[in-house]
């Protein structure tokens, strides 16, 4: 590419016709973030034989249209680094809590840690701890007739560490890995049945801990995930099937089914939302098992600004299943720490 072509370009991403007048300033910020965004997508992933016209072209539709959604800028964030080989394309939120308190922690499944502390202490597990979660994914297939859609294969993995319980040489109390293989479809607008942008997912994941009997802990699901986005409000339908496995006659054997009863708490579906004012983003997450005992859970989280890529997040969990070893246990958790990557 000639030095005359980057010249020009930096004039294109730099022109002022791109900025919107009639939005407030941190939203013509992002507008004008998300027109260079596709403009540098076209010049490093393209075929290379565009002229700056076609970009201009291409990418200010972007511009006139004056309503895009929450939906719209994810996917126009993504394409840049699906296309960038030198990115990870984040799938869920990517955060670091090292200040998480749970009111009761579930030490059941560390009995075998009592001799380690003394016994007017009481449970070995602290109140305190360090929570994770590394999240991405990557495109399988993207050659499809119509743009909007691909098949991506993620991976999320969940960590609880007891980094400030030395008498049990601060171990990671668990750990959760769930691949999934989904294909989504972002709709056209005729077709969208409700709200301003609506997209569809479908897809097949497995999550486990990874850990030998008596604490081996999974389960295998196929999933559908409806997100629609009405006035800046995103919310997430995700109802699942879990696909059976064989009963176990001795709950020590490796094959089998380690958790038989896990719908009865994880329940069958999961619904969520999330909003973004300015720059501070609040989301939910509710699950429930529909029958008379009620069991489920709910999250709340807040991320706001702090400094350059980093960003302030707090959560705060009520309920069961916030992990596969604690899907049985009743589990109320606050914790602030660092959100690299976000929902919205």
């Amino acid at each position: 590419m000639s030095w005359r072509y980057w010249i020009a370009l930096t004039a294109l991403l730099s022109t002022p016709s791109f900025a919107q007048e009639e939005v407030n300033e941190n939203e013509q910020d992002n507008d004008i973030e998300l027109v260079k965004q596709c403009i540098l997508n076209e010049v490093i992933g393209g075929d290379g034989e565009q002229t700056l016209d076609e970009l201009r072209q291409k990418c200010s539709a972007l511009e006139e249209n004056k309503q895009l959604t929450a939906l719209d800028k994810r996917k126009a964030r993504e394409e840049v680094s699906k296309k960038n080989r030198n990115v990870i394309t984040p799938h869920k939120r990517n955060y670091i809590l090292p200040l998480s308190y749970v009111s009761h922690p579930n030490d059941r499944p560390y009995d075998g840690f009592d001799e380690l502390t003394d016994e007017e202490n009481g449970e070995p597990l602290d109140n305190l701890e360090a929570k994770y979660q590394l999240s991405i994914k990557v495109p399988l297939y993207d050659d499809f007739a119509d743009d909007d859609q691909a098949i991506f294969f993620g991976f999320t993995l969940q960590s609880y560490w007891q980094i400030y319980n030395s008498e049990i040489s601060s171990p990671f109390r668990e750990t959760n890995y769930e691949p999934e293989i989904f294909w989504v479809n972002y709709l056209d607008e005729e077709h969208v049945l409700w709200g301003d942008e609506m997209a569809i997912a479908l897809g097949i994941s497995h999550q486990s801990n990874g850990r030998s009997q008596p604490n081996s802990r999974s389960w295998n699901r196929i999933y559908a995930d409806f997100i629609w986005e009405n006035r800046g409000f995103v919310f997430s339908f995700k109802p699942w099937y879990r696909i059976a496995e064989d009963k176990k006659e001795d709950p020590l054997e490796a094959d089998g089914d380690d958790n038989p009863d896990i719908y009865k708490y994880m329940g069958y579906f999961e619904f969520s939302g999330a909003y973004r004012y300015q720059d501070h983003e609040f989301s939910f997450m509710t699950r429930n098992n529909l029958n008379s005992d009620n069991r489920g859970a709910i999250q709340l989280d807040w991320s706001f600004p702090m400094w350059g890529r980093l960003r302030g997040y707090a959560q705060y969990f009520n309920g069961y299943g916030e992990s596969l070893i604690d899907y049985n246990a009743d589990i109320e958790r606050i914790g602030v720490g660092i959100l690299l990557t976000d929902l919205l």
